[in-house]
């Protein structure tokens, strides 16, 4: 049989031990004052938390329309239908689980370097967009509308984040992402290119060596075997497509995204570049 320690009783009966004694000493009216403090001290608790979380509300309110309105209309269209976007692929398997919802909610404070402001808007919209009735075909048809080819590719790729940063990708998403590059009119080249760069990103650390220069051809939508003239016309062809400056309107962040997809580009093109000339 385990030892166990006896422990020090606690006080459950302190306060009617307390409220036995205010009655001994002075009487009923002394009771009732004494509990109708209590009451009333509770009641102070709850209104004051109350009143505190409604002005936190109303000062967050505030924040997200002065942001709203410091943004470009382009701006605020674009990531109310990727919120949008992003949500119904979630829902591609009937519910959309709190987990699935904090990875977007992560990915806009984490890949966005988004500020509490910032994701707020993001936690509204994404509330909006849970109890939308309105179809991805929708959605994807005012965007296909709305933005030209260069941010199609940046939805594209901020998707695909999106769902390399689950632990699992399911081949429903996968093939959603798919047939949403292709609906958007996204070449077969460009589309390949991105899902390639995730999927051999995604092998696990046991393969590091074999992915390093796999993922370099990955990311210029080119096969292991592609030739150094392919190489640089896939750089070239890319280079274009990518250039921070074609999605500066939709704002710093996604040019952000932009650049950093250069950074890509640039990087894997000088490591094949360094491979040929050896």
């Amino acid at each position: 049989m385990e030892y166990r320690r006896h422990e020090q009783p606690g006080c459950g009966g302190c306060l009617l031990l307390i409220l036995l004694l205010i009655f001994i000493t002075g009487g009923a009216p002394l009771l009732f004052e004494f509990l109708g403090l209590i009451v009333f001290g509770v009641l102070f608790l709850m209104f004051s938390g109350i009143a505190a979380f409604w002005a936190f509300t109303f000062y967050m309110k505030r924040q997200v329309s002065a942001y709203e309105k410091s943004q470009t209309e382009t701006h605020n269209t674009f990531v109310f239908l990727l919120v949008n976007i992003l949500v119904k692929i979630a829902q591609v398997d009937g519910t959309v689980t709190r987990d699935e919802v904090k990875t977007i909610r992560r990915f806009f404070q984490y890949n966005l370097n988004y500020s509490q402001n910032k994701l707020y808007w993001v936690k509204e919209l994404i509330k909006e967009a849970l109890v939308s009735t309105v179809s991805i075909e929708s959605l994807l048809q005012e965007f296909r509308q709305k933005f030209a080819y260069e941010p199609r590719l940046i939805l594209l790729e901020l998707i695909y984040q999106v769902l390399y940063s689950n632990d699992k990708v399911a081949d429903a998403e996968l093939q959603l992402a798919r047939n949403i590059g292709e609906y958007l009119e996204i070449s077969t080249y460009d589309q390949r290119s991105t899902e390639a760069k995730y999927q051999a990103g995604y092998r696990g650390a046991a393969q590091a060596e074999e992915i390093g220069e796999d993922k370099y051809y990955a990311i210029l939508g080119l096969s292991p075997d592609a030739g150094f003239p392919e190489i640089k016309a896939a750089y070239r062809k890319l280079s274009m497509k990518y250039h921070p400056d074609k999605v500066g309107h939709l704002g710093e962040e996604f040019k952000e995204v932009a650049e950093e997809k250069m950074k890509e580009i640039n990087n894997a093109y000088e490591y094949l570049k360094r491979k040929f000339s050896q």
